[in-house]
């Protein structure tokens, strides 16, 4: 689906991406991300609060865990009832009224999912990703809306690898080769 462009549109309008926060991290590597997913978590939630207030749209964009019966609230549900950093997560990022959720197979937030078309009814030019992983559906992601010609905007402090290492890597590749602007948001007003 190509993108419509009005050149007469007055301004860019913004929508935020909650990328695979509610997570049970119950795989391999999972307890390491963890560990770096509660900041990115609560970097995110404040950044959400923020862009609500001036409302911008707010979009769940998660992994559905190969539960294909499942819906968002189910996927919360799972992870608020596992305690730990799933729990946290989930109650630090509860969807909010208005918030607008899809379901992903794959790492793309785009790719076997209704995203686009979603954007396109919100005339979004510009996107804010947040998430996990940095390395993997971020980038997958990123990638997928910088073909579509969406402006990025990835805060590197709302973004979660399983070692930071990755994450760094990730986002120095981003700010390169798709032009996103990685600045971390505590360096921001």
């Amino acid at each position: 689906m190509a993108r419509a462009h009005n050149a007469a549109k007055p301004h860019v309008r913004v929508a935020l991406l909650l990328i695979d926060f509610m997570n049970p991290f119950d795989f391999p590597g999972g307890a390491a991300l963890a560990r770096h997913a509660l900041g990115a978590a609560r970097r995110s939630a404040a950044l959400k609060a923020r862009m609500r207030a001036r409302h911008v749209p707010v979009i769940y964009a998660n992994d559905n865990f190969g539960r294909w019966e499942s819906d968002f609230e189910a996927v919360i549900e799972r992870c608020a009832s596992r305690g730990g950093a799933s729990a946290q997560i989930a109650q630090m990022l509860a969807p909010a009224s208005g918030d607008r959720s899809i379901l992903k197979p794959r790492h793309s937030a785009f790719f076997g999912t209704p995203l686009e078309f979603l954007l396109d009814e919100l005339a979004v030019d510009r996107l804010v990703l947040t998430g996990l992983a940095a390395d993997s559906c971020i980038m997958f992601t990123a990638h997928d809306a910088y073909l579509r010609k969406f402006a990025l905007r990835i805060p590197g402090d709302c973004v979660a690898s399983e070692r930071d290492s990755y994450r760094r890597a990730a986002l120095a590749y981003l700010a390169r080769m798709l032009k996103a602007d990685v600045a971390p948001v505590r360096r921001q007003a």
